[in-house]
């Protein structure tokens, strides 16, 4: 294993055990707290918002075909791989920067409309990096990966453990996905990912103080997706360098 090798899979390592830690007190009074907020909601808003978030994630996801710049070769170093995917979340996280603050400074509803902006600037990075790490996404099931990093990115500490242990053993995983992507948990997702972001954007919200809030938050967002997807990728990397022998 090459020095480089070394190093990525030391960090790894200290990932995985970050992503396995027991849910805090915190962590638990703060995901019983918004249950108890999303009880309160009409079962029909619920629905409208389910069937929202899951047809703007579906058009980004399964509806776009991308195209990325860079083709790197299938034997590429892995130092080659990440040297890529780290400039890729350099510049996005720059991006979704700029676009935060241009919203936040926007009032309440240019707020709201940011919100599927904002998913399609974190899909687009994930098809980057898949591409940069050598997978196929046009292949149904490796859009599906990146879904769940995105899912391991903005889920409570309880519904992180359960993520990453699936993605940990992603290649018995695949035998068991639906046929298609109608059968994937939406509700699940959207109400993690709302849950998750709704401290850090709201306040991009409030006049004022809203462009600065809103750059801060977009750019704290896109780098931890980033720093998940480079540990995701890391562990299939690894998986398959030891079959390989």
């Amino acid at each position: 294993m090459i020095p480089y090798e070394e190093q990525a899979l030391t960090e790894m390592n200290a990932w995985q055990q970050k992503m396995l830690k027991a849910p805090s007190l915190a962590n638990r009074l703060a995901k019983s707290l918004q249950g108890k907020i999303n009880n309160l909601i009409p079962e029909k808003v619920h629905q409208v918002i389910t069937l929202t978030i899951e047809k703007m994630v579906k058009a980004t996801l399964f509806g776009i075909k991308y195209t990325t710049s860079v083709k790197l070769p299938p034997d590429a170093f892995l130092l080659l791989r990440e040297s890529y995917a780290k400039r890729e979340i350099d510049i996005y996280k720059k991006t979704a920067s700029v676009e935060g603050a241009i919203t936040g400074a926007g009032g309440i509803l240019i707020g709201f409309a940011e919100f599927p902006v904002l998913i399609g600037i974190k899909m687009k990075l994930l098809f980057n990096m898949a591409s940069l790490y050598g997978y196929d996404f046009k292949d149904y099931r490796e859009r599906l990966f990146l879904l769940y990093i995105f899912q391991l990115t903005y889920s409570s500490q309880q519904r992180r453990n359960e993520i990453f242990m699936l993605l940990q053993n992603w290649d018995n995983y695949l035998l068991t996905l639906p046929a298609n992507a109608d059968e994937f948990d939406w509700r699940i997702f959207q109400q993690e990912y709302r849950d998750y972001i709704d401290l850090a954007k709201m306040a991009q919200l409030i006049p004022l103080i809203g462009a600065p809030v809103g750059a801060i938050a977009n750019y704290q967002l896109i780098a931890q997706l980033g720093n998940t997807a480079i540990n995701c990728f890391r562990m299939r990397f690894f998986s398959q360098k030891q079959l390989a022998g």
